[in-house]
């Protein structure tokens, strides 16, 4: 064949590859790896939001699952201790619920007692604070007449009463919401029963749902979310309990008013880790500005600073332990998502739902972890086993 027609024959090969080449081969191996991770991404994104959406709108049945769940790892325990000792387990059960019932109600009423006898000292108090804040307004530097303040205030009275349907819709909104509330604490009451009744019924149920092959893996899960959520709640109990007694302390030596309410809302602020703590101390310097005087308020804000240091630093790691093993920023980040999502009970359950997740994830990367170590061990006797077969051949 001649070398012309040769080297001819091979350019025309040559082009018809390059015209044959597809799109895709011109993209770096990197990008096409990208693009294959980002649209997986989003499609776990829009399934998560999907779930989200799902979620927040089946509120009134699944807020009431958490809670009576989170419930239920502290009232498990008593009440298998009257069933220990000969009670019924519907018998155990409503006596452990009732109680704990009777308990909060109790508190409620302990809160009310102390609050209504110093509603109207308070009351006139803060009227006095805003007479000299509008003096001051008035003689201070700010020089502001008194007629500006008086009809600033007016404008502020007819706005307010000028918007009579936005205050019946609000009006309405809150009923709704109250009914709501109060729907979703009878629901919760009663899936507690049955949680704590019925508990093992129902894991039995899952387990056999999950299947054989997965079953001691849900069993790991759930006995490890389960330790986890009660072991946080007990923890932030008891932190909160000592950070409602030295604040209660220091409010009596002070002499602040309404020591009993601030002490209980600091108690229940520890279950709002960060911002719980910030509102119950800006609310008693707000009660001791109120009652003593600016001294007194940056006293209280003094003994807030100094009783969290020492939960933050001493409490928390001893108490809670690996109970909530998250940074500060995921805490933070959690309690946001958590508040907008589903206000207050949402900034709740924000940190033992996370806690429990990042739980649940370190579990499956260490059993990910032992599949691989598994497969490596099997692969490395298949190929001792094969070395030895091909010696004993050879020999």
């Amino acid at each position: 064949m001649p070398v012309g027609i040769l080297v001819a024959g091979r350019s025309h090969s040559w082009k018809g590859r390059a015209l044959t080449t597809r799109p895709q081969d011109q993209v770096s191996p990197g990008l096409t790896r990208a693009a294959a991770v980002s649209w997986r991404v989003l499609v776990i994104v829009a399934v998560a939001a999907l779930l989200l959406y799902l979620l927040v709108q089946l509120r009134l049945v699944v807020l009431p699952v958490i809670l009576a769940l989170f419930l239920s790892t502290q009232l498990v325990p008593p009440a298998n201790l009257l069933r220990r000792r000969g009670l019924p387990p519907s018998a155990a059960t409503a006596t452990v619920v009732v109680g704990a019932v009777l308990l909060l109600a109790g508190v409620v009423l302990l809160l009310v007692t102390q609050v209504t006898p110093q509603f109207s000292t308070l009351r006139q108090q803060v009227t006095t604070g805003i007479e000299d804040v509008q003096r001051w307004l008035a003689t201070g530097p700010l020089n502001i007449s008194q007629d500006e303040l008086s009809g600033t205030f007016d404008r502020l009275r007819a706005g307010f009463g000028g918007n009579g349907p936005g205050l019946a819709r609000g009006v309405l909104t809150g009923a709704t919401v109250a009914g709501e509330i109060v729907a979703g604490i009878l629901l919760t009451l009663v899936l507690t029963f049955f949680f704590v009744k019925d508990g093992n019924r129902f894991t039995g149920f899952l387990l056999d749902v999950v299947g054989e092959e997965r079953r001691e893996d849900a069993r790991a899960i759930g006995r490890m979310a389960w330790e986890t959520v009660s072991a946080y709640l007990r923890g932030v109990a008891t932190v909160g309990l000592v950070d409602a007694v030295l604040i209660g302390i220091g409010l009596v030596i002070v002499g602040v008013p309404l020591v009993i309410p601030l002490a209980v809302l600091t108690f229940f602020g520890a279950f709002f880790p960060l911002v719980g703590a910030f509102l119950a101390g800006a609310l008693a310097a707000l009660v001791a500005l109120v009652a003593k005087g600016p001294l007194a308020a940056l006293i209280v804000i003094g003994i807030t600073v100094g009783v969290q240091q020492l939960e933050g630093h001493v409490l928390a790691p001893v108490v809670l332990g690996r109970a909530v093993n998250l940074h500060p920023v995921a805490i933070l980040l959690a309690l946001t998502a958590g508040a907008v999502l589903a206000g207050i009970v949402g900034a709740f359950l924000a940190v033992p739902v996370m806690a429990v997740t990042w739980t649940v994830l370190v579990y499956l990367r260490q059993r990910g972890h032992e599949g691989v170590a598994e497969a490596e061990q099997d692969t490395e006797e298949v190929v001792t086993a094969t070395s030895d077969e091909a010696s004993h051949r050879i020999r």
